[in-house]
């Protein structure tokens, strides 16, 4: 089946046959350009072998896509007034399953048993912003079987999750990202790409999720917080900003000497240090402080 709804006029015209009012809450905003579906589609490698997870499909124009590249569709849908629409222009694939659910709340483990035999799935979405961290995190730390995520989201928020230290752009996001998965950029997509048009541009990334993480740590969830608590007040010192933490239970001597230990100077900013380095002074405490009975919480 030939997809239809990359076509502008096609999608408007669904639009007005079901006077669908666009929701701001949900972030929507309708991709309306065939080259940016194609190179969506290519990016994430999607086989006729493989089920794809797609997040927010709008009225189904990319799940038409993946549909015709695809062995199974589940698209997973939060907005009422979208599903009557899905119903239609889906009805001619018989390889879509429409869930009509939060994606947050979707038990996507279950989905891929059901589905895919147990194997890992490919993850398509279209975020708006506010949803986009909670959304690829949640599939990250909950070690949901996924091989790669293929999304559109804001610019910036691509910029952030490829990024190394000294950037501007670099922070909790980027480490997150870099330790479960390899970031590449697909695609820059302007503000005409989308029906009706965001305010600012887009862009498509592809995380494809390493077997196992770059680094070696201890204690990840502990990394983790002392990521936060570094860049929570990117602009102090890292030994303020970790002290400062309500989260971490340090004392300015402990972490003083964390850092000398590690090679760093006292003035040293978390936003310079690398993902290893935040490993090794995860490593650190777990060693030198966790296991005298301070939980660091």
């Amino acid at each position: 089946m030939e997809p239809k709804l990359g076509n502008p006029q096609n999608t408007i015209a669904v639009i007005q046959k079901y006077n669908f009012v666009f929701q701001k809450k949900y972030g929507q905003n309708f991709l309306i350009d065939t080259h940016v579906l194609d190179k969506i589609i290519t990016a994430a490698g999607i086989t006729n072998n493989d089920m794809v997870l797609e997040i927010g499909p709008g009225i189904g124009t990319m799940t038409q896509y993946l549909a015709s590249a695809a062995r199974k569709v589940i698209a997973v849908e939060i907005d009422d007034h979208l599903i009557p629409i899905l119903e239609d222009t889906l009805s001619e694939y018989d390889n879509v399953t429409i869930l009509h659910d939060d994606i947050l709340k979707v038990n996507i483990t279950h989905l891929a048993s059901q589905y895919n035999g147990g194997r890992p799935v490919k993850v398509v979405a279209n975020l708006p912003y506010y949803i986009t961290t909670p959304i690829i995190m949640g599939l990250f730390e909950k070690d949901v079987p996924v091989d790669n995520i293929t999304v559109m989201v804001q610019k910036e928020v691509a910029d952030r999750m490829q990024v190394g230290p000294g950037s501007k752009d670099y922070g909790a996001l980027s480490l997150a990202v870099q330790y479960y998965a390899e970031p590449y950029l697909v695609a820059n997509v302007p503000p005409n790409c989308f029906l009706p048009r965001p305010k600012v541009g887009s862009a498509v990334i592809r995380l494809k999720r390493y077997s196992s993480p770059p680094v070696s740590v201890r204690d990840p969830a502990l990394m983790f917080r002392l990521i936060r608590a570094s860049f929570n007040q990117r602009r102090k010192t890292l030994q303020n900003g970790l002290s400062n933490s309500p989260d971490l239970s340090l004392s300015k001597e402990q972490i003083a000497q964390a850092i000398l230990a590690l090679g760093m100077p006292a003035s040293v900013r978390g936003e310079t240090l690398t993902l290893e380095q935040f490993a090794r002074l995860a490593d650190y405490f777990f060693e030198h402080t966790h296991q005298k009975g301070n939980p660091l919480c």
